[in-house]
C-alpha cells in the first residue's frame, strides 16, 4: 500500500500518547510519526522525534514550520495527547492553564497556521469550562480554546478513567479492557488512542 499520510504527536511519549503512536505505526497508509517532545526519544523506524522547547515564545510558530515541512511531503493530521491526568491534584490551576491552554494552544495554533485541516484533541470526561471543578473546568477550557481556532475537522475525546496496559489485550468485548467499579468504567490507553485514528 502506498504511504499517504503523517501525523504530528504531541505528549507521544505519554500513556495515551505512546498507544497512539504504536496504533499509527501499525497503519501502513501512515508514512510517518513526527513526535514533538522535550528531549531526544529512542529511534524506531517510520517516527521521527523533533525536540522543542514547549514553553518557548515562539513555539507556535516553530510548531508551524515543522507542520509546513510535514505537509510538504503530502498529506498530514495532528495529535494532541498531552495531559498530567492522575497527577492533576498536585498542579495548580495556573500550571494546568499553562500546560492544557498554552502549551497545546500554542501547538494547535501553529498547525493551523500551517494548513493542518485534521486535529485530534484528547480532553477528559465531563470537561466543561462552567465546571466548579478545577481539571474539568480547565479541560473544557482546553476544548473551547482549541475549538476557537477553526481547524476544518477537529475530534475531542474524553476518555473516563484510564487503566493502564503494557499491551493492548483482546477481551470479551474486542482490544476494550473495562472494569466496573462503584460509578466508573475504565478503558485502556489503546483504545482511547485508536479512536481518532479510525
Amino acid at each position: 500500500m502506498t504511504q499517504n499520510f503523517a501525523t504530528i504527536v504531541l505528549g507521544g511519549t505519554g500513556q495515551v500518547g505512546g498507544a497512539a503512536v504504536t496504533e499509527l505505526l501499525a497503519i501502513p497508509e501512515c508514512r510517518e510519526v513526527v513526535m514533538i517532545t522535550r528531549k531526544p526519544v529512542a529511534a524506531r523506524s517510520r517516527v521521527r522525534s523533533v525536540v522543542l522547547d514547549t514553553g518557548a515564545p515562539d513555539f507556535a510558530e516553530r510548531t508551524a514550520a515543522l507542520a509546513r515541512e510535514v505537509l510538504r511531503q503530502g498529506p498530514a493530521s495532528a495529535v494532541s495527547c498531552v495531559g498530567v491526568g492522575s497527577g492533576s491534584r498536585r498542579w495548580s490551576e495556573e500550571e494546568l492553564r499553562q500546560l492544557e491552554l498554552g502549551v497545546v494552544g500554542a501547538f494547535a495554533r501553529g498547525c493551523h497556521e500551517a494548513g493542518i485541516a485534521h486535529f485530534c484533541l484528547l480532553s477528559a470526561v465531563g470537561s466543561t469550562a462552567r465546571s466548579r471543578f478545577r481539571y474539568v473546568r480547565v479541560m473544557g477550557m482546553k476544548e473551547d480554546t482549541v475549538r476557537n481556532i477553526g481547524f476544518s475537522r477537529l475530534a475531542i475525546f474524553r476518555p473516563g478513567i484510564l487503566s493502564a496496559t503494557l499491551t493492548p489485550r483482546r477481551g470479551p468485548v474486542g482490544w476494550d479492557i473495562l472494569y466496573l467499579g462503584r460509578s466508573a468504567i475504565s478503558i485502556s490507553e489503546f483504545s482511547v488512542a485508536r479512536s481518532p485514528l479510525r
